[in-house]
Order: structure tokens, then sequence, then C-alpha cells
């Protein structure tokens, strides 16, 4: 049987609005086996952590430092990691120390938002919007511990994405710059989650051993899931959550997982809480189910 690490990534730093830091200590206990190795990482309560709309790089300091713990406790992990946000940011943490272990990974980010401003793009300050282009080699600011490669944006793909800011054609020229291939939550409802899926991993396993994947709550339509940070109107249904998740758990070269921006604060009918736990509870049994083949 693969042995399954949990990491608790609970920080939300990147963001200026509170509650997902709470996030990994209201899964982990729901989660179906409670005898696997369990690492609790908490955001320092002695931070005064900037709100400041006007801070184009809010918290940066202390996110390094986090993102650095994380990443060297997953490094010396020999098990299947699971990393349990926390807002997004916590993914440069984890899908570095993935690609660190690995070497040459693929991507799949599954989110409302593209995740790839750069500091010269962001019009927030809000880090958890710069992860993705981070993980591709941008940023280097907030990847300076990691000595290795980078996850190539030619085999690195957004599902999901449907949040169009002020800022968007910045964000969309970084990306389309680089190269990542994106899909929409209208190309969801066009050609079905499992084609999108199929295709995703396809790009992500082209050269590559194996991939990385970064699960994002607020994919789900807000009015299915109100437990995120930062909502997004027409988002996926709780059949094409399934049906990702089911076909994620068929998968057997994924290396390392995320679930991210779980928010407890926003979640008043528990339902999100639900919706994490399934899809938690499916990757980790599919983990052990990976090992046999």
């Amino acid at each position: 049987m693969k042995k399954v690490t949990l990491i608790g990534a609970g920080s939300d730093l990147g963001v200026d609005i509170d509650g997902a830091k709470l996030g990994p200590e209201k899964i982990i206990p729901n989660l179906v086996d409670k005898n696997y190795k369990t690492i609790l990482f908490h955001q320092n309560n002695n931070i005064i952590k900037s709100h400041d709309k006007s801070d184009l790089r809010k918290n940066e300091t202390e996110i390094n430092k986090f993102n650095k713990q994380i990443y060297n406790s997953i490094i010396k992990e020999n098990n299947f990691c699971i990393t349990i946000g926390g807002d997004h940011s916590i993914s440069i943490a984890s899908g570095l120390a993935s690609i660190k272990k690995y070497s040459n990974l693929g991507l799949i980010w599954i989110d409302a938002h593209l995740d790839y401003n750069t500091f010269k793009t962001t019009i927030t300050g809000n880090i958890h919007g710069l992860p993705l282009a981070t993980l591709n080699g941008l940023n280097s600011d907030l990847s300076h511990f990691h000595k290795g490669n980078f996850f190539n944006p030619n085999n690195t793909v957004v599902v999901g994405y449907r949040a169009y800011e002020e800022n968007a054609m910045d964000e969309i020229n970084n990306i389309k710059t680089m190269g990542v291939t994106v899909y929409t939550t209208k190309d969801i409802k066009e050609y079905g989650i499992n084609k999108i899926m199929e295709q995703a991993f396809k790009i992500a396993n082209n050269k590559t051993d194996g991939v990385h994947i970064s699960f994002d709550l607020d994919v789900i339509d807000p009015e299915l899931a109100k437990g995120v940070t930062i909502k997004e109107k027409n988002g996926i249904n709780l059949q094409e959550v399934e049906e990702i998740t089911d076909y994620l758990a068929k998968q057997n070269n994924i290396k390392s997982f995320d679930l991210v921006e779980y928010n407890p604060l926003n979640d008043t009918d528990l339902k999100t809480l639900d919706i994490a736990n399934n899809i938690l509870n499916k990757i980790e049994k599919s983990t052990t189910l990976q090992s046999t083949r």
C-alpha cells in the first residue's frame, strides 16, 4: 500500500480576506484514514497581516517563510503528499517541492482563476493570484528557497477559468506568452468534463514523469459551495466535481495533490466542507489502489 502524508497548510496570508487559514483543521479530522501521517503548519498568530489594498506585495516575507517550511517538509517525505490549504499561495511550496522530488512533472490547475499575475501586473497585491506563474518560473522573489526545475508551461493546464478581472488582459497576456493551455468553464459545458480532463492529462503527461494536481474549491459555483474566499459565479456543478474527482482517482501517475481555499467562515451550511471531504476521501483512497498497479 502506498503511504500518504497529509500536509495541513493553514495560512491566508496570500489574500486580504481572512478565514482560509482555518481550512485544514476543519477538513483533516473528517478524512477516512485517521492513520495517515499528518504534519500541520499554522500561520504565526504574532504576524500582523497586511490587508492594505494599496500594498502590492502583501505579506511577501511572511509567505516566503511559511512556504519554505512546507517545501522543506514535503521534500523529506517519501509518501504521497496531499497538501490542504489555506489560500492558493501555499501551492508555491507544494508544487515546487513535488517537482524538486520528481524533477520533471506536468501541472493541472483546477481553478476559477488563472493565478498568473506577476508583481508587475497584480492590482490587488494578493499573492494567491501569483502561484501558477511562480511555478512556471516567474516571480523569483517567491521561490528563492527552491533550487531545481520549474514546471514547463507547455505541460501546464488550467481547468475551469472564468474570472475576468480588471487586469485580465495583463494576466492573459502573461499566460499566452508562456504557452499555458487554458480550458474555461464554458469549454467544460460545451465538451464535457471528461473530454477536458483527458486533454489536460495528455498535455501534462507529454514527456513528463507524472503530474501535480492543484484543486481550488472556488472552481465550483458559489451557489453550491459558499465556503470559499473569492466567489465567482457560473462555476462547475456538483456532478462535474464528481466526474473530475472520479477521473483523477483512476490515474496512476499523479505524484502529489493540493486542495485549497476552503474558508470555514463563509461555509454557513457546511456543504463546502462535505464537498472537500468527498474529494479528498476519493483521492486518498486512490493513492493506495494505485500502488497495486
